[in-house]
């Protein structure tokens, strides 16, 4: 299967998962007066503004220390504020659309978006969980912390486990991936866990501490805004 295929048979794949996820939130979901047009609303803004920071060349950069198929991008971002504001089913809603409007210019035969969506969804849902239990500094302090920790494991069990086998299947190398890691990073030896330990783990703390800052700052600028709240 080339690019293209895989790209359209993900898109039908994760677009059902999508209305289908969807159908069933609101299905089981206890509030029967609540707005579907506004959340479809909220989560169509902020998944656009995920896009954006996902897709747009400016918006991601690599950084000389880690492999070039590793760039930062921030489109986790909205998708915190709006599970913040409106729940984590919003915020994860947010994570499925910039995915699926990114799919048809995949690079890697969709692999690296779905690891994305994986990676992303991992750190964004629990963190927005417990705030919506917790809401205040100290369940934003909790969430982010519990998050980060699940998301940098997942990480580097995914990229052992999934990505790279998976890359192999595509077509790439082994020897062609390690050499793009060594040629960042020439202490790491092999793509596994010397791999998922030098590179992927201070990668996403990196990347999970800058994703932080902003989101609580930006957060906490506009949230009575968001959630409808007069603004003393």
């Amino acid at each position: 299967m080339d690019d293209r295929t895989m790209a359209i048979v993900s898109i039908v794949l994760l677009f059902l998962m999508f209305v289908t996820t969807f159908l069933l939130y609101f299905k089981l979901r206890p509030n029967r007066s609540f707005n579907h047009v506004r959340f479809i609303a909220r989560v169509g803004i902020f998944g656009a503004m995920a896009t954006v920071l996902y897709i747009v060349p400016g918006l991601t950069f690599q950084l000389p220390f880690f492999p070039s198929f590793l760039s930062f991008h921030f489109d986790e971002i909205p998708a915190f504020i709006c599970g913040f504001a409106y729940g984590p089913f919003s915020g994860f809603m947010v994570i499925v659309i910039k995915t699926l409007i990114k799919l048809p210019m995949t690079s890697t035969a969709t692999v690296g978006e779905f690891g994305d969506l994986i990676l992303s969804t991992m750190y964004v849902v629990p963190c927005a969980f417990i705030y919506k239990k917790i809401r205040n500094l100290k369940g934003v302090a909790i969430g982010f912390g519990i998050s980060t920790v699940i998301q940098i494991v997942a990480a580097m069990v995914l990229n052992v486990y999934a990505l790279i086998p998976l890359y192999q299947v595509i077509g790439l190398p082994l020897e062609m991936i390690l050499g793009a890691i060594q040629a960042a990073n020439p202490a790491v030896h092999d793509a596994g866990w010397g791999y998922a330990l030098m590179v992927v783990a201070p990668f996403n703390a990196m990347k999970d501490a800058i994703v932080i800052v902003v989101t609580f700052l930006v957060y906490r600028s506009i949230h009575k805004f968001l959630r409808f709240e007069k603004i003393d």
